[in-house]
C-alpha cells in the first residue's frame, strides 16, 4: 500500500498532469500541493532542496523524493503498476521506454512549441511562420504515432502503459487550441480510447485559460 504520497505542482501544468494521470490510473491516494505559476513557491529554499531546478512536478513517496515527470511516471508504474502500466515482458517494456524517450526528445518539444506560440503568446506577438513550422514538426510526430497506432491499440502494444501517459497528456490541449490539427485517424481513435478512461479525463481535461496570453 502507498503511504504518504505527495505531488507538488499546479494542476494546469502538462508535466504535472502526467503524474496526476498515473496516480489516478493506479488508484493511489495522495496529497497534491499547488505550486508554480500563479501559486509561486518554487524559489523557496525548502523547495529547491527537493528540486534544484525550481520546476514542477516533484513527488514525495514517504522519504523518497523524485523530480522529472517521466522519471516519476516510470517510478510509479514500476512500484505500483507491475502488469498494468509497467509491462512485465522485457520487450514490451523496452517498447514503452522507446516511446517515452521519443516523446521527450521529439514529440513534447514540438507540441509544446505550438502551445507556447499559439496560447502562451499574445495575439499581437504571434509569428505565423513559427507556428507553421512548429505545427509541421508536430504533424510529423503524429504521423509516426499514427503508423504505430494503426497496428496496436496503444503505443507499446495491446494495453495502456506509461508511454501512453507521457505522450497522451497533450491531447486535450491539441484538440482544443486553435491550430491546424491535420488528419491522423489512428491517433484520433487512440484519443477516443483514452477518453474512455476516467483517470485520463480527470487528470488531463483541465481548463488552461489561466495560461492564455492576453
Amino acid at each position: 500500500m502507498a503511504e504518504g504520497i505527495k505531488l507538488l505542482g499546479r494542476k494546469s501544468s502538462a508535466n504535472v498532469q502526467k503524474v496526476m494521470w498515473a496516480l489516478e490510473e493506479l488508484g493511489l491516494d495522495h496529497e497534491q500541493i499547488e505550486l508554480g505559476g500563479q501559486f509561486g513557491g518554487l524559489d523557496t529554499p525548502e523547495y529547491k532542496a527537493m528540486n534544484p531546478n525550481s520546476l514542477v512536478p516533484t513527488l514525495q513517496d514517504g522519504d523518497f523524493v523524485l523530480w522529472e515527470s517521466h522519471a516519476i511516471v516510470r517510478y510509479l508504474a514500476a512500484k505500483y503498476g507491475t502488469g498494468s502500466l509497467w509491462p512485465e515482458n522485457i520487450r514490451a517494456r523496452a517498447l514503452a521506454d522507446q516511446w517515452t524517450g521519443w516523446t521527450s526528445a521529439r514529440f513534447q518539444p514540438a507540441w509544446i512549441g505550438v502551445f507556447v506560440a499559439v496560447v502562451r503568446t499574445s495575439p499581437a506577438s504571434r509569428s505565423p511562420e513559427t507556428i507553421a513550422k512548429l505545427t509541421a514538426d508536430t504533424h510529423a510526430c503524429f504521423a509516426i504515432m499514427d503508423a504505430q497506432l494503426a497496428k496496436t491499440p496503444f503505443l507499446a502494444g495491446a494495453v495502456l502503459t506509461y508511454a501512453d501517459i507521457v505522450a497522451g497528456v497533450e491531447m486535450y490541449r491539441w484538440t482544443t487550441m486553435q491550430v491546424d490539427r491535420g488528419s491522423f485517424p489512428a491517433v484520433e481513435a487512440w484519443h477516443r480510447r483514452l477518453l474512455e478512461r476516467p483517470a485520463f479525463v480527470a487528470a488531463v481535461n483541465i481548463d488552461y485559460s489561466d495560461l492564455v496570453a492576453r
